[in-house]
């Protein structure tokens, strides 16, 4: 598993979500939906995937739905496919993504046809049907956990339903444990142009602590196939203050990574969402043991991470990643997304949003399969996202690349955003996390370290101090 920027991430993300919004005043804010600085590493989400909050999502919503997918969409609009492979050798520690650790080779082979069906109904519908894709994106769990049979198998089946021969981007997850050259060789031969690899750690100790499947001798043993392949991009992920860490020990990880020589490297801060292993332990007065850095030494870490890759030869492509300095990158998942671009998401608790719809499958492995053996589409929940909401959630998922222009939301939304915005843009730049003029808004160095905490300044007051997810 890897955490992707927009949904999962970036979230890129396929957390276990079950509030509804009659929940909300009910149960505990989190640090995504509230400014309050606790110093330690506290139980729920930090890291922004969304705006509003998942847990205004309802059941009643999905007439929305069900209305949006038979109507034609804009041609003008990007369309990406996203496609959750739920399965893992193990369970990370901190890991709240819907995976499955216990599924056989048949019930991986079901679950990937049933995949492909969900697939084969949305193609159908007039929102989507003649659309090309621009982006597809495989996402766990772990989709390089199955095997290259039923990868290929899978790659035929869709793409004979919906195309993606003239996609810009081609982007794949992957497990370092689960990269034999057979199974890389096709993923390259099934057109994957963006590999990302969840390394996280480069400490055995470490990884072990946190639960990983994979130790440090599987990625030295993965990347020198992975670069004689060449693959359009690179990618891997580094999380700053897993459990166990110590600053001698990132200090390693930090020119270990490096020495792996990617395109890009992601850099993410350790969190402790609800439904993970250490969440609930921490829950149950167990205690945190061994120690778990505090957001203020993760900070320090990440920003000692940067300092680094700079003088390696990288820069900065948003808050989370360094990429390397003049040569051709992109991530057009996580910039489409960021963008109001429409996406599918297929697969079990997987999220969607089409024409200012976003709507989330089912959670549970039997409803999923279930309502596609009927050929009913897998939904469980959606939002209705206003014109307003909508300008809102494109500028805090902007304000992670760094930098926006003021010009963008003014033309798209008609709406002079540090007006609209001027209180807690001049509470920011007062508090040195930004700076701005009549054309930028730009973050410094201490506001990117921290740019999730800085988000619920801009949220409506009905979503702050909520439950997030």
């Amino acid at each position: 598993m890897t955490q992707m920027e927009p949904y999962t991430a970036s979230g890129k993300r396929d957390s276990v979500i079950e509030s509804t919004s009659q929940q909300v005043d009910l149960i505990k804010a989190e640090p995504a939906t509230t400014r309050y600085n606790n110093l330690e590493t506290e139980v729920g989400s930090v890291f922004v995937s969304n705006y509003p909050p998942y847990s205004f999502w309802s059941e009643d919503a999905l007439a929305s739905v069900h209305q949006a997918l038979q109507h034609p969409s804009s041609a003008e609009v990007d369309l990406g496919l996203y496609l959750h492979i739920p399965f893992c050798r193990k369970r990370c520690k901190f890991c709240y993504y819907r995976v499955y650790t216990d599924k056989n080779s048949k019930e991986i082979e079901q679950y990937l046809d049933l995949l492909v069906r969900e697939v084969e109904l949305y193609a159908a519908m007039p929102a989507i049907s003649g659309r090309s894709l621009r982006f597809v994106y495989f996402g766990g769990g772990t989709p390089s956990y199955i095997s290259s049979k039923h990868l290929q198998r899978l790659v035929d089946q869709l793409t004979n339903c919906m195309t993606w021969d003239h996609a810009e981007e081609v982007a794949f997850e992957c497990e370092p444990g689960t990269l034999t050259p057979r199974k890389l060789e096709t993923i390259r031969q099934v057109g994957v142009t963006r590999l990302s690899i969840g390394v996280e750690n480069l400490n055995d100790d470490i990884l072990k602590e946190n639960g990983r499947a994979h130790v440090s001798t599987e990625i030295y043993r993965a990347m020198p196939r992975i670069h004689q392949l060449e693959f359009n991009q690179v990618n891997i992920d580094l999380i700053a203050g897993m459990v166990g860490e110590r600053r001698e020990t990132w200090e390693e990880t930090v020119q270990k990574a490096i020495d792996l020589d990617p395109d890009s490297i992601t850099i993410y801060q350790m969190e402790l969402p609800f439904n993970t292993v250490y969440s609930k332990q921490i829950m149950s007065e167990e205690g945190l043991s061994p120690y778990a850095a505090d957001w203020k030494t993760k900070r320090e870490w990440h920003h000692y991470a940067i300092e680094e890759l700079i003088k390696a030869g990288y820069e900065r492509s948003s808050a989370y990643t360094m990429v390397k300095k003049d040569q051709p990158h992109q991530f057009i998942y996580r910039d489409a997304l960021w963008h109001s671009s429409d996406m599918i998401g297929t697969g079990v608790a997987s999220f969607s949003h089409l024409n200012g719809i976003h709507f989330q499958n089912l959670t549970d492995w039997k409803g999923y399969l279930e309502a596609l053996q009927t050929g009913t589409l897998p939904l469980s929940r959606a939002f209705k996202i206003s014109h307003q909401e909508k300008m809102t959630r494109e500028m805090i998922l902007q304000l992670k690349l760094g930098q926006i222009e003021i010009d963008y939301f003014r033309q798209k939304f008609g709406i002079e955003i540090l007006d609209h915005f001027s209180v807690p843009y001049q509470k920011l730049r007062g508090e040195g996390m930004l700076n701005f003029d009549t054309e930028k808004v730009s973050l410094t160095q201490k506001g990117l370290l921290q740019v999730d905490r800085l988000l619920p300044e801009f949220y409506a007051e009905k979503y702050q101090n909520a439950r997030y997810t």
